[in-house]
């Protein structure tokens, strides 16, 4: 097909240069011809009109040199692109395959192969923060509410816990890679609901927005992280370190926020209605403009707002 086709163009720019020149400057008729009295004026003149032909016709051949030229490079270009794209679905392909892995330095492997994805391919990232996302759900869950789910919160915390990166070390490296990606218009929110991440570390972490309902944070180290925005009903955040923490707007209605550590957290706007917050530490905290209630606990020393 594309053979035909290259051929029909070839026939075409062919006849453009033997025809367009003579249409464009056609020959002098005899009757104009005639004018001239001297043969050799109607030579010189005849002569003139071929090298304008010509002229015009080495003037058609550069410009389809040139066409030639940018047909060219677009094809290159398109083959380059589809290439390339070729190369980062088989990677993303092969990374997925990697997080199903039975070994955890295979998974490891794919995390990391899909933050690579997410930098080199913009258009990607939506789909590795979804995907990234389903991982830390379904090898961490919390089934909050099923006939088998954990009590949350738990009657206490465990003080004996390990850190995340010794009990699930492959869920706390999604979450390092989902704390720290490159940002998208597109990008969904991060779907984070019902998870097991008790002690987990996101020091600064990106999370703004994000869907933590019902998870359980208990002793989770989270300093200068922002959750700005972030739906956190019911959310287990006792002995949490938050300190500096950006949890503005944040909907906090019923969290579990005993003996956290909220100094110079920023709670401006937060929705505070039934969260307890008995024992926090809310030392330099912004508390301008939150939304509390009767069913708020504050701590003893705050003595409400």
């Amino acid at each position: 097909m594309l053979g035909t086709l290259g051929g029909v163009a070839v026939l075409i720019a062919l006849a453009a240069v033997v025809w367009l020149p003579r249409m464009v400057y056609p020959p002098l008729t005899s009757p104009q011809l005639g004018h001239m009295a001297s043969a050799e004026k109607r030579v010189k003149l005849q002569q003139a009109q071929s090298q304008v032909q010509n002229d015009f016709r080495s003037q058609l051949l550069q410009a389809m040199g040139g066409l030639v030229v940018v047909a060219g490079a677009a094809v290159g270009w398109q083959q380059l692109r589809l290439a390339r794209e070729g190369q980062i679905t088989e990677r993303f392909t092969r990374a997925i395959d990697h997080l199903g892995s039975e070994t955890l330095d295979v998974r490891l492997g794919g995390i990391y192969a899909l933050e690579r994805v997410a930098k080199n391919s913009p258009d990607d990232r939506p789909t590795v923060t979804d995907t990234l996302c389903a991982f830390v759900r379904e090898h961490a869950r919390w089934p909050v509410g099923a006939p088998d789910g954990p009590e949350h919160p738990t009657p206490t915390v465990d003080r004996q816990m390990p850190w995340l990166t010794s009990r699930a070390p492959d869920v706390q490296t999604a979450l390092y890679v989902l704390g720290r990606r490159p940002g998208h218009p597109q990008e969904h929110t991060l779907y984070l609901s019902r998870a097991d991440l008790r002690r987990a570390q996101l020091s600064r972490a990106q999370l703004k927005g994000a869907n933590l309902r019902h998870s359980n944070l208990a002793r989770a180290y989270m300093p200068n992280s922002n959750l700005e925005d972030g739906q956190l009903v019911n959310v287990d955040l006792r002995h949490a370190h938050l300190r500096g923490a950006g949890l503005s707007h944040a909907d906090l209605r019923d969290a579990h926020l005993e003996h956290a550590d909220l100094r110079q957290a920023k709670l401006h706007g937060a929705d505070l209605r039934g969260a307890n917050l008995s024992d926090a530490n809310l030392d330099g905290a912004d508390l301008t403009d939150v939304r509390a209630d009767d069913t708020t606990t504050w701590p003893d020393t705050q003595g409400g707002t």
